[in-house]
């Protein structure tokens, strides 16, 4: 439903939720009496209600290094651009204990979004409300083992989010492109066996697809882990798409025409990612993580594959507790002089800047897809409530006269219309900086501000000649009930 239809009734669920009556029964409910969401907790039963609810003003210069006539042939797009977003999700979660070892439990939410501008991508005035979660669940525990086991839309990660962690997605006609507020899938069918630090799950997954660019994808799979103790974790994600109208583009012979589509290529796709992180022998507060992923769909003749190395340490013991990671991650891209398809599908990361975007503003250009990037971040917290953090990338193509995200950089160069290019033909693409400050208001309420840039490098420039600085700045505040 549209925004505007939507908001009564969220709103009406947003006042009971923060309702200190509502919350405060008689007759035992609630006997604890200190948490406010808690709406009832008495004979094995326990119903909480959750909200959370932001805003966000953003402003952009320079979008796209000016891309969008060149590439996009758009002559119409202001690269300049200021909105606000906003969102409100309000949920309840139950359990129900059934003597002493099994319980039945559950979560229903939505969200309700908008934009009021327009945004980066020329979409504005608009939004939705929709499902968020609704899933059911039973877990059961046997000694030293549990059984768990659900059903419905909820949120669910895989691994690192290499692959499998953003099920839902927000934007377009849906609003708040950057706060990003829906993140369950569609629906998720979990069963999940653990025992000490081991945990093995098995998952079939339908994404929250917006409306504008549904592709119908369906995947299944496992991901096993070990977590040897809360700093170190070894484990694979394995798995396969069963179904997908996404389509591939692949690069033309030698880089120069215009790239092929394949058409329903993601379909069937096969992938695997093993990934580990582990503290530094004799150096507890230094740290290493690595991440290796290989996708197959012999159906295409697709062999693609990805990789992330971090190192860190954090000065635990001083009072502003620095801490500084160094990182490198490559996506591998379509190699034009090969046949083959190389094209890597990051499928469903998480492409926040702590997470797997390549880059701060660049991450709006360029999917984890035919690009490599040196990362190095640094942060500092003055005080428990405070922390400042600085990260910069720099990022290069894998492949050159190969597909980039960004309209695929096909284009003429000179007078020779006979041979258009593809891709870009330098491998340095940018260099992004970004300062965010994080506030803890209070054990509820947080406040982000953050200021970017992007210095377009060579091989940008080798698609507009004279492209700018591209700026962003933005502030937000959200609360978590």
């Amino acid at each position: 439903m549209r925004i505007r239809s939507g908001f009564p009734v969220l709103a009406a669920a947003l006042a009971l939720a923060a309702s200190p009556a509502w919350a405060a029964q008689e007759d035992g409910q609630n006997a604890a009496g200190d948490d406010p969401m808690v709406l009832y907790d008495k004979d094995g039963t326990t119903l909480r209600a959750h909200l959370q609810a932001g805003g966000n003003l953003v402003a952009e210069h320079n979008l796209f290094w000016r891309f969008s006539e060149t590439v996009a042939g758009v002559t119409d797009f202001d690269p300049n651009a200021e909105w606000f977003e906003a969102y409100v999700k309000p949920g309840l979660t139950f359990e129900r204990r059934v003597g002493e070892r099994a319980t039945f439990y559950g979560g229903l939410s939505a969200v309700a979004s908008m934009t009021v501008g327009t945004d980066a991508f020329d979409a504005g005035d608009t939004g939705r409300a929709t499902l968020e979660e609704g899933y059911l669940g039973w877990r059961y525990k046997a000694d030293e083992t549990t059984f768990d086991v659900s059903v419905g839309p909820r949120v669910f990660k895989a691994g690192t989010g290499m692959l499998i962690e953003a099920g839902g997605s927000s934007g377009f006609s849906r609003g708040a492109l950057k706060l990003g507020p829906r993140k369950a899938w569609a629906f998720a069918a979990l069963g999940e066996v653990s025992r000490g630090g081991f945990k093995g799950t098995a998952f079939y997954l339908d994404p929250n697809e917006s409306p504008d660019n549904d592709s119908h994808n369906r995947l299944a799979g496992v991901d096993i882990r070990y977590d040897t103790n809360p700093n170190a974790v070894i484990g694979l994600t394995a798995g396969k798409v069963l179904e997908s109208e996404s389509p591939y583009p692949k690069a033309p012979p030698g880089g120069v025409g215009v790239p092929s589509i394949i058409p329903g290529a993601r379909d069937g796709l096969k992938f695997a990612n093993l990934y580990i992180r582990s503290p530094l022998r004799g150096a507890p507060n230094a740290f290493m993580a690595a991440d290796l992923a290989v996708e197959r769909n012999d159906r295409i003749d697709l062999r693609a594959w990805a990789g992330r190395v971090q190192i860190g340490y954090a000065f635990a013991e001083h009072r502003w507790k620095p801490t500084f990671t160094l990182g490198y991650q490559t996506f591998s891209g379509d190699d034009p002089d090969t046949p083959r398809l190389e094209r890597f599908d990051p499928l469903y990361y998480e492409g926040n800047p702590s997470a797997w975007s390549t880059g701060t503003k660049s991450s709006m250009v360029f999917i984890n897809s035919n690009v490599n990037s040196w990362q190095v971040s640094a942060s500092i917290t003055p005080t428990p409530a405070d922390t400042f953090t600085l990260r910069i990338h720099r990022i290069e193509a894998d492949q050159l006269r190969s597909p980039i995200q960004f309209g695929q950089a096909t284009r003429v160069e000179g007078d020779d219309i006979d041979n258009p290019i593809t891709g870009v033909t330098r491998h340095h693409l940018s260099d992004d900086l970004y300062v965010e400050y994080f506030r803890a208001i209070s054990a509820n309420l947080y406040l982000t501000t953050g200021f970017s840039v992007s210095v377009p490098g060579a091989g940008t420039k080798s698609i507009v000649e004279d492209a700018p600085v591209w700026a962003g700045a933005y502030v937000n505040l959200i609360a978590n009930y």
